[in-house]
C-alpha cells in the first residue's frame, strides 16, 4: 500500500527478529477483502509504503535467542492475528486486543504484512503452529483467517444443537461460518448469497436453504420461511451498514446476532428500534475480531487433518509466482462471479 487507493512494489530492508520473534519466508499467501478495505476505502486510515497481506503459510528463516519451539526450516501456519502474549489483555481473556483495540491484528495494520520475501512474526512460540503433514500450504492458508473468522462467528453466536441459523453473506468468511454452524450442530442453515459458485460451496458445507436477495428482501424471505417466527441465531459476514439491522429483524426474541464482518465505511451502524423491542427484546448483538495464536491454529488444523473440514473448497484462483501478488489482490477488489479466494503459491 503506497497510500489510500494506491498499490505497487517497494524495496525494504529484511526484517530483524527480536529475542522472542521469528523471520518467515512465505510458501503460500492469500489476499483478503480486508486488504481491499484498507487500501481502497482507507478503513483504518492512511498507511504509507506498508506491505500488505495477513494470510500466510511459510518456512522459518531465523528465530530469536529466546524462541524454544521453532527452528529454521520448520514449515509453519501463521495466524492473521498475532497477539502480544505478554500483555494484560491476555489475562482479561481478549488477546486480540492486546495493547489496544484490534491491536492483535498487526500484519498490514500496524506493521508490514506477509506479501514480501520475508516477514516478521512476534512471539513466535505463541503465534506459530507447525504445518501438519498432509495439509498443503495453500489449504492451510485458509485456516489463518477465513476459517478462524467464520468459526468465531459461530462461537459468538453460541449455536446449540438443532438451532436455526442465518449466515448473511457467503463469501469465504460466510462459507466458513456455514461450515462451522454445521459442525456445531445447527439444524436449519440459511445461507444468504447469489453467486453460483458460492451457493454451490455453501451447500457442500451444510446450508439447507439459499436466500437470494434478488428474489426479494432477505428479511421477508426468512420470516416467511420460518412462518413468522424468525431464527435462533444470525451470523453477519457481509458488508453494508444495514446488515446488523437486518439481522435484528430476522431474529427471534432471546436470539444472538453475531458479527464478524469488517465494516470499512460509515460512522454508525443501524439497529431497528421496534424489532429490538424498544431496546428490550433480549436480542444480543455481539461482534469480535477472530482469535489468533498457536493453539487456535493447531486446533483448526486438526479439523482439516482429520477430515472434519476441507477449506480447499474456497480456493478458486491459483497463481504460482511472487510477481502475481498484485494481480491476486486486485481480484479481491473486482470480485468476478467465479471467485471465492485466490492463492499465490511460492514453493
Amino acid at each position: 500500500m503506497l497510500g489510500i487507493g494506491k498499490t505497487g512494489w517497494i524495496e525494504k530492508e529484511k526484517p530483524v527478529a527480536g529475542p522472542f520473534d521469528a523471520i518467515v519466508r512465505p510458501l503460500a499467501v492469500s489476499p483478503c477483502t480486508s486488504d481491499i478495505h484498507t487500501v481502497f476505502e482507507g478503513a483504518i486510515g492512511d498507511r504509507k509504503d506498508m506491505i500488505l497481506g495477513h494470510e500466510a503459510v511459510g518456512v522459518v528463516e531465523e528465530v530469536g535467542t529466546e524462541v524454544k519451539d521453532f527452528k529454521p526450516g520448520d514449515r509453519v501456519i501463521v495466524p492473521a492475528i498475532t497477539p502480544d502474549w505478554r500483555s494484560i489483555a491476555v489475562q482479561r481473556g481478549f488477546p486480540q486486543h492486546s495493547n489496544g483495540l484490534l491491536a492483535g491484528w498487526k500484519f498490514s495494520n500496524f506493521k508490514d504484512g506477509v506479501f514480501a520475501e520475508f516477514f516478521h512474526v512476534n512471539d513466535a512460540d505463541m503465534n506459530l503452529a507447525l504445518l501438519p503433514y498432509g495439509i498443503s500450504p495453500k489449504a492451510a492458508v485458509m485456516i489463518t483467517d477465513m476459517v478462524t473468522t467464520g468459526f468465531h462467528g459461530v462461537e459468538l453466536a453460541e449455536i446449540q444443537f438443532g438451532m436455526s441459523v442465518v449466515v448473511i453473506g457467503i463469501g469465504p468468511v460466510g462459507l466458513m461460518a456455514v461450515a462451522g454452524a454445521a459442525l456445531a450442530g445447527a439444524g436449519r442453515i440459511f445461507a444468504v448469497g447469489s453467486r453460483p459458485k458460492c451457493v454451490e460451496v455453501a451447500q457442500a458445507y451444510g446450508a439447507t436453504d439459499i436466500i437470494n436477495y434478488r428474489n426479494g428482501e432477505i428479511v421477508d424471505q426468512i420470516i416467511e420461511l420460518t412462518h413468522g417466527e424468525g431464527v435462533d441465531r444470525v451470523i453477519v459476514a457481509a458488508p453494508g451498514i444495514d446488515m446488523i439491522k437486518k439481522g435484528v429483524k430476522m431474529a427471534k426474541p432471546g436470539s444472538v446476532i453475531s458479527n464478524v464482518n469488517y465494516f470499512g465505511e460509515g460512522e454508525d451502524l443501524l439497529i431497528p428500534r421496534i424489532e429490538w423491542g424498544c431496546g428490550m427484546a433480549h436480542k444480543t448483538i455481539r461482534g469480535g475480531l477472530c482469535p489468533g495464536g498457536r493453539v487456535r491454529m493447531e486446533n483448526l488444523a486438526n479439523l482439516v487433518q482429520y477430515g472434519r473440514l476441507d477449506p480447499s473448497l474456497l480456493l478458486t484462483h491459483e497463481f504460482n509466482s511472487f510477481d502475481k501478488m498484485e494481480e491476486a489482490l486486485l481480484l479481491m477488489k473486482d470480485k468476478p462471479k467465479d471467485l471465492i479466494k485466490p492463492v499465490v503459491v511460492l514453493e
